[in-house]
């Protein structure tokens, strides 16, 4: 792989490890779980090859950043003001940056246009879409309703739980359970029963994820262990109440939304009808184009890169 550049820059405290290449207007980055800035390798050479600056962090508690180790701090407050920090110390002269998410690297996006639109100059958001503030209840008590209490997002939260789990099956296994999931029903994890495959079971790996990609994941999360990762997730409820000043508001900035057919979060329940009926683009009037890769599920900046990186580059190019 063509060489891409790695630091640290110290943000509010932590050390957040970063990788970068190219010259030009700054595009960031954000990462998903259980992913990485490795996540985006291929878009980071692309894009970064036709005159942009890629810039991709580890985000808090996850790969080489610090992870703070109390739950509440991963919050939306914390992972954007992280991002806030970051572009200031790398990009002190870009008053606005282009912006890519995946994953809850989307809903980390979706939240920095929320709070920062003056520091966006597009976003192009993968698989998860905007989720205005409910002010009628919090979220978890919505998902256990609808897919109950063994739903991954519900399993998750209760601290060194998941973590035990996952130590049994193994890092590696976990990363390839998840890396290669094309199911596009709801993530269902029984208490014991991993991901419903027997122990042992060979999971085989598509042409567009190796061994030694999965190695790279398995040889930092080995280190970090996934509790920073799904700690994003027990912070869900806390999200909720300190966003109530933001119930209602509207992201202000040019939106390209992107998904797999297969992928289990743009099959959530009413992600379709609020996508088709008119919701998201009430709630992102600035939403340009909503694109539906067929036959491709959740990681597609992997299952896909050279679609995917033209699709940014095109979107980007307008601005």
């Amino acid at each position: 792989m063509e060489s891409i550049e790695h630091r640290t820059v110290n943000v509010n405290g932590i050390n957040m490890h970063i990788a970068e290449k190219g010259h030009g207007p700054v595009i960031l980055f954000i990462h998903g779980f259980p992913e990485l800035w490795y996540s985006w390798r291929h878009q980071i050479i692309a894009l970064a090859s036709q005159g942009y600056r890629a810039v991709a962090p580890d985000l808090r508690g996850f790969g080489d950043t610090d992870a703070p180790p109390s739950i509440t701090s991963y919050t939306c407050f914390h992972v954007v003001g992280d991002l806030i920090a970051l572009l200031d110390a790398v990009a002190p002269d870009q008053d606005k940056v282009f912006v890519v998410g995946h994953d809850w690297g989307a809903r980390i996006a979706w939240y920095l246009c929320l709070f920062r639109p003056d520091r966006v100059k597009a976003l192009v958001n993968m698989s998860v879409v905007f989720e205005p503030r409910n002010p009628k209840g919090k979220p978890l008590d919505s998902l256990r309703a609808i897919y109950g209490n063994d739903y991954y997002k519900c399993r998750f939260q209760e601290p060194g739980e998941i973590e035990a789990e996952f130590a049994q099956l193994g890092t590696a296994t976990v990363l390839k359970e998840f890396l290669t999931l094309r199911n596009p029903g709801p993530l269902i994890l029984p208490k014991g029963k991993g991901f419903g495959h027997p122990p042992g079971a060979p999971i085989v790996l598509p042409s567009w994820l190796s061994e030694e990609e999965i190695n790279y994941y398995a040889s930092k999360f080995e280190k970090t262990g996934f509790t920073g990762g799904v700690n994003y997730y027990r912070d869900l409820d806390l999200n909720w109440e300190l966003t109530a000043p933001w119930t209602g508001a509207q992201i202000k900035v040019p939106v390209k939304f992107i998904a797999g057919d297969l992928d289990l979060s743009f099959n959530t329940v009413g992600t379709k009808d609020y996508i088709h009926k008119g919701g998201f683009k009430r709630d992102v009037p600035l939403l340009e184009e909503v694109i539906v890769l067929e036959d491709v599920g959740h990681f597609l900046q992997s299952e896909k890169p050279d679609e995917i990186s033209k699709h940014i580059y095109d979107f980007f190019q307008k601005f």
